[in-house]
């Protein structure tokens, strides 16, 4: 069965989204926001405020350096920071000038980064000096010295071949990427801009799979700005809203969900750019946030916070009330939560969704009907063949947001023949045209908000020589959706140690791709396939049973 919401306009109540508007790219998404509002308030960061009008100055004007430093359409500029202010104009200003935004996972690794970096092909790469213990430009220097040695603008450096110029915060590199406009006229940036349409390349946004290394998806101009206006009108935000989010930018909710809805309501972003509970309550209670953004193990993180009890947090009013904070917000009636939704990077996000405000009855035990210029099907799972209405199968999708095609992958490995992107995902149509998510069918993990490949664990865990085989499974959590845990055996005559396992990894592994558990098995309690490989259900299956009794992060199983 398939639905389809198609339309020839994306109508979305106060916004009339007609999909071959030249105004759905992000350069002219940021003017159209700014006119509304020139001297309102876009982000509050560290105690100061970005107005909507500063923000647009401010990226025109880090534009005009990047074309000055010899950005031309199409160039991929890679952007290394945390929250803050300056990831937004850089990003505003890599549209402006017509490049593609490359956002780099501040938690990733230095293989991660580099592979970023080298697959993206990009040029120059903008980033801050570093975040919390990561000190990502001495580190950059450091296992580049190419890069520490040569001429900015002129780099040379074979591990990260296309890249030419770094330019940090705070550094003298900036500056001079800045000042490298000064010859760039406004008129000039006009021209280029007016040669951006809104089906041009605009993101790669990279985040993992199935395979080791993470996929490049590529976005257009077009998906982001759909989505951003999307999710102002469905999460009902309007310029009084101040929203407080610890979404990271380099994945796409934080990008369309709180960003860019925030910008298309008029409203005020609320940055934090690294997540601690009690910081978290402060900036909420001082900036009288009207909405909260975070992944359930954070509420949960803040709804444990011993100073909860004190806070005042009555100015949140756009909360699910099974939130940790809903108590203290004073929010008891099931009036709104954004969680009627299904979504993934290949769409940008949402595919499906209903207003957060829809009646309770719909919005819960859904994840709500197809979005207008939207197609979902649901298909056998090997053959691929539409299935009837209410029968559950792999869902599938295409539409106005779907990505370009993951960044060097031939198109044709990426939908089938009837141009469908099949998502590995499971669920089924009801007969009122509502979408029912109902589990992973692929072995990835999904933890804390976050894609985890197996593929990437197994292979770090090989490298151990006292492992025989270690494979992580992901187990249910109810706050983190899913932990990662590694199921082992050992090397006959090996002494393998649970914490000597985990130190290795996190010394391999992004933090939250760590296993939060190591569990040894005899090798014959491992199921196989005909053709050798381990079994993963019944793997899984064994480590439930294992865990019986005990807890992780809170949970018991």
């Amino acid at each position: 069965m398939s639905v389809d919401a198609d339309s020839p306009r994306l109508t979305l109540g106060r916004f009339l989204v007609d999909p071959d508007s030249p105004r759905l790219t992000l350069g002219r998404f940021l003017e159209d926001a700014v006119a509304r509002a020139p001297d309102a308030c876009a982000i509050r960061f560290e105690g100061r405020s970005w107005s909507y009008g500063e923000l647009l100055e401010e990226s025109r004007r880090l534009a005009r350096g990047l074309v000055g430093a010899g950005v031309v359409k199409g160039a991929r500029v890679a952007v290394y920071m945390g929250n803050r202010p300056e990831w937004v104009v850089s990003a505003f200003a890599v549209a402006l000038a017509g490049g593609v935004l490359v956002p780099v996972n501040t938690y990733a690794t230095p293989e991660e980064r580099d592979y970023i970096l080298r697959h993206s092909d990009a040029s120059l790469l903008l980033l801050q000096p570093g975040l919390l213990k990561h000190r990502f430009l001495e580190d950059l220097r450091a296992d580049h010295p190419a890069l520490a040695e040569g001429e900015n603008g002129r780099l040379r450096c074979a591990a990260l071949p296309h890249l030419r110029r770094i330019a940090c915060l705070g550094e003298a590199d900036w500056s001079e990427l800045v000042e490298a406009g000064e010859d760039v006229s406004e008129a000039l940036l006009d021209a280029i801009g007016a040669e951006i349409v809104p089906s041009d390349d605009g993101l790669i946004i990279y985040t993992s799979g199935t395979t080791a290394n993470p996929k490049g998806v590529l976005h257009t101009h077009r998906a982001a700005v759909v989505q951003s206006l999307r999710f102002a009108e469905l999460l009902r935000f309007g310029p009084e809203d101040r929203v407080w989010t610890c979404y990271p930018f380099f994945w796409t909710a934080g990008i369309a969900m709180s960003l860019g809805a925030t910008l298309a309501a008029g409203g005020t972003l609320i940055l934090q750019e690294h997540f601690e509970p009690a910081a978290a309550l402060d900036l909420m209670e001082k900036e009288r946030a009207t909405a909260a953004h975070a992944w359930a193990h954070q509420h949960k993180a803040m709804g444990e916070d011993p100073s909860l009890a004190s806070r005042d947090l009555s100015s949140l009013s756009k909360l699910d009330p099974g939130n940790p904070l809903a108590a203290r917000a004073g929010i008891s009636e099931d009036d709104y939560s954004p969680n009627a939704a299904y979504g993934l990077s290949e769409t940008f996000t949402i595919a499906s969704m209903l207003p957060a405000d829809a009646p309770v009855e719909i919005r819960r035990g859904t994840s709500g009907k197809p979005l207008p210029g939207t197609l979902l099907r649901i298909v056998h799972p090997e053959g691929g063949e539409p299935l009837p209405q209410g029968e559950e199968g792999e869902i599938a999708v295409k539409g106005v947001t779907f990505m370009r095609g993951y960044y060097k992958v031939a198109p044709e490995k990426t939908v089938d023949e009837n141009g469908f992107f099949r998502t590995q995902d499971g669920g089924f149509l009801d007969s009122d045209g509502f979408l029912h998510w109902t589990g992973r069918l692929s072995n990835l993990i999904k933890t804390g908000g976050a894609n985890v490949s197996p593929v990437e664990i197994e292979n770090a865990a090989a490298q151990l020589d006292t492992l025989r085989v270690g494979l992580p499974v992901g187990l249910p959590h109810p706050t983190l959706g899913e932990v990662v845990v590694l199921c082992a055996v050992a090397v006959e005559g090996a002494e393998a140690d649970e914490d000597a396992v985990r130190a290795f990894l996190r010394e391999r592994l992004a933090a939250y791709k760590v296993p939060r558990r190591v569990l040894f098995f005899a090798p014959d309690e491992l199921s196989y396939t005909g053709t050798q490989k381990v079994q993963i259900g019944p793997l899984r299956e064994k480590a439930l049973e294992r865990l019986a009794g005990q807890e992780i992060d809170g949970h018991t199983y």
